[in-house]
């Protein structure tokens, strides 16, 4: 018996058929590039922890400088550093985990250690919330656990020209030099609104962004809640 190719049933069967295999081959390309994938997600990460304190650009000497001059360390809710059946630093999800804080449960904070030479550096890990997504970063300090030696940030979603500014070095570069703590003790660093603001001899105060107040909202709380909650290995430390 013919097949009937203009009747809805051949119609629909053939797009099933189709749509089946179209998802079978991408399924298995996805499968195929997985591994590849999470490696430069890997890569990307170190990068970016390796950027807010030593930038580099050449892609092929991340993972050798990264493997040379970071130490991992994992901290508790206590700022104790873990040792003993401790998760994998590089791989702990900060937002997991600061849901668990939240809640008033045992968590994990990674810290990552920077030794090149002279130079030594405490790199914390930042996750926060922007206006439309998450924004993330990583921030240098040197020995006083005050001053930044560098920071770098990104988002998932804000508004390229505006929130999405986190990410441009002008932004960026500022963070150098300026101080989380004042002479007291007490955290002060802040972002201000707008930009084009006076610094001068302000070390606790950032410029902020153009018509991006919430976000610059979002990375001065990001930057308070990941202060206070490595303040305590960093006062262990010190």
């Amino acid at each position: 018996m013919p097949i009937n190719t203009n009747s809805n049933g051949y119609t629909f069967g053939y797009a099933l058929v189709m749509t089946l295999l179209v998802a079978a081959i991408l399924a298995g390309v996805a499968m195929l590039l997985k591994d590849r994938q999470d490696a430069e997600i890997r890569l990307d990460k170190m990068k970016q922890i390796l950027n807010a304190v030593d930038p580099i650009d050449d892609k092929s000497k991340v993972q050798g400088e990264y493997e040379a001059t970071i130490k991992e360390v994992i901290i508790d809710q206590s700022g104790k550093i873990v040792t003993d059946n401790a998760p994998a630093a590089f791989d702990l999800d900060l937002r997991k985990e600061y849901v668990k804080k939240k809640a008033g449960d045992p968590y994990h904070m990674p810290v990552y250690v920077y030794e090149k030479g002279t130079k030594k550096n405490y790199i914390m890990p930042l996750h926060g919330s922007g206006l439309w997504n998450v924004i993330w970063g990583y921030v240098a300090l040197q020995d006083d656990f005050s001053t930044i030696d560098g920071a770098t940030y990104g988002h998932a979603g804000e508004t390229p020209g505006l929130g999405a500014e986190i990410t441009k070095p002008w932004f960026q570069d500022q963070f150098k030099g300026r101080k989380f703590l004042n002479g007291k003790g007490d955290y002060e660093l802040r972002i201000l609104k707008g930009r084009g603001n006076e610094l001068e001899g302000k070390p606790h105060l950032v410029d902020g962004m153009s018509g991006a107040t919430i976000t610059g909202v979002g990375v001065d709380s990001m930057l308070r809640k990941g202060y206070m909650t490595y303040k305590t290995y960093f006062e262990s430390v010190n």
